[in-house]
């Protein structure tokens, strides 16, 4: 059995028998029938949770005279993604711009909630960085067969009609390189900062171990920036005429 945290218990104690009747329906026989659903699963919910919270705290409470502090954080975080948007990805951003910031927000809080104890970042399991590559893949390839149509597969060919074929295998390997560069860059750092705040808690309890919390915030901020900053960079070479 699995090392669980409290909400993982919880969730499995109360919902294990329909997530493997689920999972089992779909023929995938989950690893521990008993607790189907692990850590990882279980910080991704919540943090959909806080998001959908905020969200309709953002929205109960707008007010053009006098706003309150969240709808302050919410148009300071549109404001930042537009501008990202606009300077990257240029004519046509606005279209992008709730994936982003749904995307960099998911990313974020996943990334710090492994300063809380009793929590850990999700993001530290490579199947969670993996699901955020892969969701960023199809959406910027969908987006750039849907600007340039048939042409789309321009970027594949390059400018010399007798290199086409070779291009096509190159550019082919460089795109799914995307889906595993993203993936391990994130792994790797959220992985690496939590094993060295775990460790230095072990060794040294009191003081110390609080400069690590302070490092694996700011990692956590850089590589929620890095991977919103490489999704825009795509879709911004996905949507573009010139091919």
């Amino acid at each position: 059995m699995p090392t669980q945290l409290f909400l993982t218990r919880f969730l499995n104690a109360h919902f294990a028998a329909s997530v493997t009747a689920l999972l089992r329906a779909v023929h995938v026989q989950p690893a521990h029938p008993h607790a189907p659903i692990t850590n990882a699963f279980a910080m991704e919910l919540l943090v959909f949770v806080l998001l959908l919270a905020y969200f309709a705290i953002v929205r109960l409470t707008l007010d053009v005279e006098k706003p309150a502090a969240a709808q302050h954080l919410a148009e300071m975080t549109h404001e930042f993604v537009t501008e990202q948007g606009e300077s990257i990805i240029g004519h046509g951003h606005r279209r992008f711009t709730s994936y982003l910031t749904a995307l960099g927000l998911f990313i974020l809080l996943c990334n710090l909630l492994g300063l809380i104890p009793g929590l850990e970042s999700p993001t530290a399991n490579p199947v969670v960085p993996l699901g955020f590559a892969l969701v960023t893949f199809l959406y910027y390839h969908y987006h750039g067969v849907r600007v340039n149509g048939a042409g789309y597969i321009k970027q594949f060919l390059g400018p010399v009609w007798w290199l086409a074929p070779l291009m096509f295998v190159i550019e082919v390997i460089s795109h799914l390189a995307r889906v595993l560069s993203l993936t391990v860059r994130l792994y790797a750092n959220m992985f690496a900062g939590d094993l060295v705040t775990l460790a230095f808690f072990s060794i040294v309890p009191i003081g110390v171990p609080l400069l690590f919390l302070g490092l694996h915030l700011g990692v956590a901020i850089v590589q929620a920036y890095v991977f919103f900053l490489l999704a825009s960079i795509y879709l911004s070479m996905a949507v573009t005429h010139d091919h």
